[in-house]
């Protein structure tokens, strides 16, 4: 007897010419449903429609066609069990050896203007994945085939092994199966969540309860160069149902984005979100900022974040609060940076720019959309937390010293305590005019992060501001900082020796305020 093959794909590509090569070189006969039976009996091949095969119509307008015993029996049952076979035999139901199955094209549709709920609910396939479960369950006995690129290579696979894939061939396909079943339903979920418009990511609760499960999975937006270093392979992975973020952005020009690019980009767009009332600029350097500061124009932000440290500057990525115009772009170019991003860039710009072809421009209207949570892959599993984008509150600050600060020195706290959010622990931040003047990143012991950046801030240090992702566990970070001529610290408390730091800042002539928040970044 024939080899049975079930067809039924919403994506036809490929298929006319897998189906005559199965007829012709592989004796099998179909079963198909609704418009791929259609194709194949336009293109003259010989087709049972399910409906026919079951004896039973398709009904609810073709929500139901396929979830049928004579289907699923001839796909999970299992040839080495005379049970099986048995059941097979009393119900004349055909053992299935090759299912071709791909999904509705949900993501598809949700990306077009203005779908509505039902209209995506419509485009959720449950027959689809139903036999590609089924079929990836049994593996054992029969091929699934999920998507035209695999047609190939299973024609390749029959050819060389008389008709029969092995078994490790078929298991593959199995994997490719659940893989594809796992991310279509992971894009449904994503689409709900996002159809809600939650206030806290789907696996939080308000009252800070976190799910039991938590699933991530992405499809592969690009292959990349390779990752941290030259010998570790990297790709990169668009999540959602739709482009966001830098999936999202638009490159006018350079070479391919690397996955340090990356890494760094999402580092600058989380610092420059922070700004948004005047004309901002930053420039990172291996996720920390090396310049970070306010303008009355962008050009001027771009001046100020590259003076505060021109020697680090070079090779750096810029993010920028405003669109690019031709005045920044002709500073851009004055120094060697691997990228730049902003909302925007004018013609003039784009022809500025043109001149370094290779520096990767990135246009991200969105700079301050970012994901409502972090992920960090440990050995064996997952850390997941809610993002650190709490917004700062002066109004919950707290004024601990004699010595309170004027309105222009709490702006100044304000910009550096946004800055030091976004440095490596243990951060410092010293800045004055609204420019980073020293950060210190990163370092194993507070007081030596405070050093680096008095040090780099050098005598710009008279009068100027610092700030401290942490808390003072003792007075001589304090004496260190007055010593250095700075006339204000902010931090967030919470020392048990916060009395001795308040005292020092006081007998020293220091204004200490706690925001009584704290911004670890590992």
């Amino acid at each position: 007897m024939a080899r049975l093959a079930l067809l039924s794909v919403s994506n036809k590509t490929g298929l006319i010419d897998l189906a005559r090569s199965l007829v012709e070189e592989f004796d099998f006969e179909f079963i198909s449903s609704g418009g791929t039976a259609k194709a194949l009996k336009d293109a003259g091949l010989a087709v049972t429609k399910v409906a026919d095969y079951t004896g039973s119509p398709e009904i609810l307008g073709g929500r139901v066609k396929t979830l049928h015993p004579r289907i699923h029996g001839g796909i999970l049952a299992r040839r080495d069990v005379p049970e099986d076979i048995a059941d097979l035999e009393n119900n004349q139901i055909r053992p299935i050896d090759l299912v071709v199955v791909n999904l509705y094209p949900f993501e598809e549709t949700i990306a077009k203007q203005g779908v509505t709920l039902p209209e995506a609910i419509e485009q959720i396939d449950i027959g689809g994945p139903a036999m590609l479960r089924a079929a990836s369950k049994n593996f054992a006995h029969l091929t699934i085939l999920c998507e035209p690129a695999q047609y190939e290579e299973y024609l390749q696979e029959m050819r060389r092994s008389s008709g029969e894939p092995s078994l490790e061939f078929r298991q593959k396909c199995a994997l490719k199966g659940f893989l594809h079943t796992s991310s279509y339903d992971q894009a449904i979920a994503a689409y709900l969540s996002q159809n809600l418009t939650l206030s806290v990511p789907l696996w939080a609760s308000p009252e800070g309860e976190v799910s039991q499960e938590y699933n991530l999975s992405g499809k592969q937006l690009q292959s990349l160069r390779y990752g941290e270093n030259p010998h570790q392979p990297a790709a990169w992975y668009q999540t959602g149902t739709s482009p966001t973020g830098w999936a999202a952005a638009t490159k006018l020009q350079g070479k391919e984005l690397s996955y340090n690019n990356l890494v760094d980009l999402e580092a600058a767009r989380r610092i420059i979100s922070e700004f948004t009332d005047s004309p901002a600029a930053t420039i990172i350097k291996h996720t920390n900022p090396c310049g970070v500061a306010l303008g009355n124009t962008l050009q001027e932000a771009y001046q100020k974040a590259f003076n505060a440290d021109s020697v680090s500057a070079f090779g750096g990525i810029v993010a920028l609060n405003r669109p690019i115009d031709a005045e920044t772009a002709t500073d851009l170019t004055k120094t060697f940076l691997e990228c730049v991003v902003a909302p925007g860039c004018d013609a003039k710009a784009q022809d500025i720019l043109a001149a370094k072809s290779k520096v990767r421009v990135l246009i991200l209207p969105e700079l301050s959309s970012g994901s409502k949570e972090t992920v960090k892959v440990i050995a064996g599993g997952l850390l997941v937390q809610a993002s650190d984008d709490i917004v700062a509150d002066i109004s919950k600050w707290q004024f601990v010293t004699e010595k309170k600060p004027t309105d222009d020195e709490l702006a100044e706290l304000l910009f550096a305590w946004k800055v030091c959010k976004h440095v490596k622990s243990n951060a410092i931040v010293v800045s004055g005019d609204r420019t980073t003047l020293g950060v210190g990143a990163g370092q194993m012991n507070r007081v030596g992060s405070v050093k680096i950046a008095l040090e780099q801030a050098g005598e710009k240090t008279q009068g100027a501001i610092l700030a401290s992702d942490g808390f003072f566990p003792f007075d001589d970070s304090v004496r260190t900082a007055a010593a250095a001529g700075i006339k204000a610290i902010v931090q967030p408390g919470g020392s048990l020796r916060d009395q001795d730091s308040i005292q020092a800042a006081n007998e020293l002539g220091l204004v200490m305020v706690l925001t009584g928040i704290r911004h670890f970044l590992h």
